[in-house]
């Protein structure tokens, strides 16, 4: 695994750290070519409910990709095309994984970066964040699955607004348009995220994890129940979860979900 990636665990929360604060945290190929193994193992691993993501430091979620890499592995467009390959593999990875994500996102959030944060579930932010998404900047073509998430999120006109003019958006900004979920200040923001994290560990994991799957296949296109669908919502009520649901509610008392 890259040196430039972290994995801790708290408890069921996993965190994965973008850990070059030198080069405020630019994603190298090295650490693309990483991450789907990576998430893999956080996804497969039964002690973890919710994924954190973060840069290290307070500066930086993500500057970008390392463009000091370029000229060697973007030098022509075969060698292009294969590091466009690792990045949709690495953004479809932590898209697709089963369990929760929040991206916690300290200030520069740009190019590639914001591309990871795109693909996380929720986006929690501190008050000097500045996301960006730059290939009008660089000659570049933002590729149809990254658009895809950010006009999903922001909708079509602030998509061409952001693509466009390539310019910095701020926090207040970022939480008007939908591109950011929560913001807290800077000092706060740990104990924030962390907190929502906690706090979604503690309930049914598989009402949460259906919930994302039933949110994807809407944003899919679905506008109707399917047997899938169907399964999924009936199979609720044969699991440990929701008797000790009940049982809680009945009881007064906050419930022990175990199902993982």
């Amino acid at each position: 695994m890259s040196d430039d990636l972290k994995v801790e665990r708290s408890g069921a929360v996993a965190t994965l750290t973008l850990d070059r604060p030198e080069s405020r945290n630019a994603i190298s190929l090295e650490m693309y070519r990483d991450l789907p193994g990576i998430l893999r193992g956080i996804d497969d691993d039964s002690r973890v409910k919710v994924l954190v993501v973060r840069g290290a430091g307070t500066k930086a979620f993500a500057a970008g990709a390392d463009i000091s890499e370029f000229r060697e592995v973007r030098g022509d467009a075969e060698s292009a095309r294969s590091y466009n390959e690792q990045v949709a593999a690495a953004e479809q990875a932590l898209e697709g994984m089963s369990k929760p994500t929040v991206a916690m996102v300290h200030g520069y959030c740009v190019g590639g970066g914001c591309g990871l944060a795109l693909a996380c579930d929720l986006r929690f932010c501190d008050t000097s964040a500045k996301f960006a998404i730059t290939p009008a900047k660089l000659g570049l073509v933002y590729s149809l699955e990254s658009t895809r998430r950010l006009v999903d999120l922001v909708g079509p006109a602030q998509a061409k607004w952001i693509l466009f003019s390539g310019r910095r958006m701020d926090a207040q900004h970022a939480l008007r348009t939908g591109l950011a979920d929560e913001a807290a200040e800077t000092e706060e923001l740990a104990e924030h995220t962390y907190g929502f994290a906690e706090l979604v560990a503690t309930r049914a994991q598989f009402s949460v994890r259906a919930s994302k799957d039933i949110v994807r296949r809407i944003v899919a296109g679905q506008r109707r129940e399917d047997a899938e669908t169907t399964e999924l919502r009936n199979s609720s009520f044969d699991t440990d979860d929701y008797a000790e649901g009940v049982r809680a509610f009945l009881e007064k008392r906050q419930p022990e979900f175990t199902w993982s």
